[in-house]
């Protein structure tokens, strides 16, 4: 098979699909690997590397294109890219198709095979998206510190305070895989946390945990208004697998909220579980709604490319070489989980919650 490695183009994404290493395991299955000229350069991988490993290199994303098989990727296509899918093509990367009709669209006119590394399910866990959220969790406390400051129009907050000073109060609402990364940060910096769920277990794994140093609340309304009360930073860590993430934040909740409070959203690019949230990028990351800062990056970990790149490519590598090796068909039988992942098929949405959530008939594989 021959696959191809373009050269992510969203806004400020610097993370490749695929790295040398895995290149050269390709490689080794027997498989061709076409990798676009400075694929790599934003996470400090040169070319020279790919060629070691293997790769041909070619200098436009059209002959990636063109001529690949199979389209390694790690951000969902965007519209200047939409043309050169090509029938019968194998996407596989994020693609976020809930919230994106557009995209969705394209991929139907298209009559490619579509895999989203989101959906991909093993039992009731996430690999493929799992690194990433760990990365974006952590990273959204860091971000959140940043926008409480007083010249990015947050409250002039430090979140592990001072002695003598109380610290600030971080609210995560999802005991995911974010919310669990976005807690341990907070805790780190010695910040005041509380984390939200509506799954009892989920609480008592942060009680048994941290031993009373992490707040557990129900995540009902009543307990939502609170934290949009006391909270200095709040982080929006919620997660429906594959479908748009509900707003359980409301515009209202906004005037609950202290001046200069700062949300990071980072079911964003699922939609957002704040209502107010929409995404920006990292040139323009941040707006004010109503006195509370937001912070809406739909691809946070392109901000610590490298090792986001390294994490995902260590989910990525598995699936990507049976894909290559079996064809999807025959991979999907032999993987239920990777079969969870394949969003649309030759024409046909073939996941029910984007289905769903454009009015569209569903058709199961």
């Amino acid at each position: 098979m021959i696959i191809g490695i373009p050269k992510e183009i969203k806004p400020q994404e610097n993370r490749v699909g695929c790295i040398p290493s895995n290149v050269k395991q390709l490689v080794h299955h027997g498989h061709t690997v076409l990798v676009q000229q400075s694929a790599g350069e934003g996470s400090g991988i040169p070319d020279q590397e790919y060629i070691d490993a293997g790769a041909t290199m070619v200098a436009t994303a059209a002959e990636v294109w063109g001529q690949a098989d199979m389209i390694w990727k790690v951000k969902e296509p965007i519209a200047v890219e939409y043309p050169m899918i090509r029938e019968g093509q194998i996407l596989y990367t994020y693609l976020h198709l809930a919230p994106d009709r557009p995209q969705t669209d394209a991929l139907i006119d298209s009559g490619c095979v579509a895999f989203a590394y989101e959906t991909v399910e093993v039992g009731r866990s996430l690999p493929l998206l799992t690194p990433m959220s760990e990365v974006a969790g952590r990273l959204s406390v860091q971000a959140g510190a940043h926008c409480l400051e007083k010249h990015q129009g947050g409250r002039g907050v430090l979140l592990g305070g001072v002695p003598g000073v109380p610290s600030g109060k971080v609210m995560v609402i999802g005991g995911g895989i974010v919310g669990k990364n976005a807690v341990a940060m907070a805790v780190g910096l010695g910040a005041d946390v509380t984390i939200l769920d509506i799954n009892l277990d989920v609480l008592r794994w942060f009680d048994d945990t941290y031993r009373g140093r992490v707040n557990t609340l129900f995540s009902s309304q009543h307990n939502i208004e609170v934290a949009c009360q006391e909270a200095d930073l709040l982080v929006g860590a919620v997660l429906v697998p594959g479908a748009k993430a509900p707003h359980l934040v409301r515009r209202e909740h906004l005037a609950m909220m202290k001046d200069g409070a700062a949300i990071v959203d980072v079911a964003v690019d699922q939609g957002g579980c704040v209502e107010t949230t929409h995404p920006t990028t990292h040139a323009d990351p941040t707006y004010v709604v109503d006195g509370v800062v937001h912070y809406g990056v739909a691809n946070m970990p392109g901000a610590v490319a490298r090792t986001s790149t390294f994490a995902l490519n260590n989910a990525t590598l598995r699936y990507g070489v049976m894909l290559a090796d079996m064809g999807w068909e025959a991979a999907i039988a032999r993987d239920p989980s990777l079969k969870l992942g394949l969003n649309v098929c030759r024409g046909k949405v073939t996941y029910k919650a984007v289905a769903d959530a454009h009015g569209l008939p569903f058709h199961a594989i």
